[in-house]
């Protein structure tokens, strides 16, 4: 079955971002007007559901020759169009989580885990991130081009797994053990006597 192409989004209704479940978010695009006549619209609806925190719902037949549902936000001087799944293509996360006891974690293990966070917290950047897959591939490409041998990859040692709850709990354990404490009277200076100054 073919459905009609066409270059213009229709929308339907305007919504707020925040009840758009990410689960739903596929793929972005960049939305630009097409030449000076749409120009006054475009900027009307940008500059309203970015003031208003909204983003406007849509159909969109462009793409793959099959209807989207599309979610228009403001972004700088254009849109962001974020197609969306259907609901049939989202699965509920009840089995998966079925499972999954109900258990209260001890403070100390809160704490500590806290404190990790707080040591590796940092500020999100994509930069950051190579795809060394890719890298990989790109330098074996290059050594093929250059004629050089290449040598089959030797398997490293399997990954240590840790379980981060025994780790947890092995560092509440070792912080427990520490020396104790001096006494109270080896810590006292010792009483001058009527000679000392």
């Amino acid at each position: 079955m073919q459905v009609e192409s066409t270059r213009t989004i229709e929308i339907d209704q305007f919504v707020p971002r925040s009840e758009i479940d990410d689960r739903y978010i596929d793929s972005p695009y960049y939305i630009a007007p097409d030449g000076k006549v749409g120009q006054d619209a475009f900027a009307v609806i940008r500059d309203t559901i970015a003031k208003m925190g909204m983003v406007a719902v849509g159909r969109v037949v462009v793409l793959t020759r099959r209807e989207h549902i599309i979610a228009l936000e403001a972004r700088g001087r254009g849109l962001v169009g974020l197609t969306l799944r259907y609901p049939y293509e989202i699965r509920d996360e009840q089995p998966y989580f079925e499972d999954i006891p109900d258990m209260k974690t001890p403070k100390e293990m809160l704490d500590l885990a806290t404190h990790i966070v707080q040591t590796k917290s940092g500020h999100f950047d994509p930069a950051q991130f190579q795809d060394r897959y890719e890298n990989a591939l790109i330098d074996l490409l290059k050594k093929k081009e250059a004629g050089e041998k290449i040598e089959p990859a030797k398997e490293g040692p399997a990954p240590q797994v840790v379980n981060l709850m025994d780790a947890l709990r092995a560092s509440i354990e070792a912080g427990k053990k520490k020396a104790p404490a001096p006494s109270t009277q080896a810590r006292r200076p010792a009483k001058k006597r009527a000679t000392q100054k």
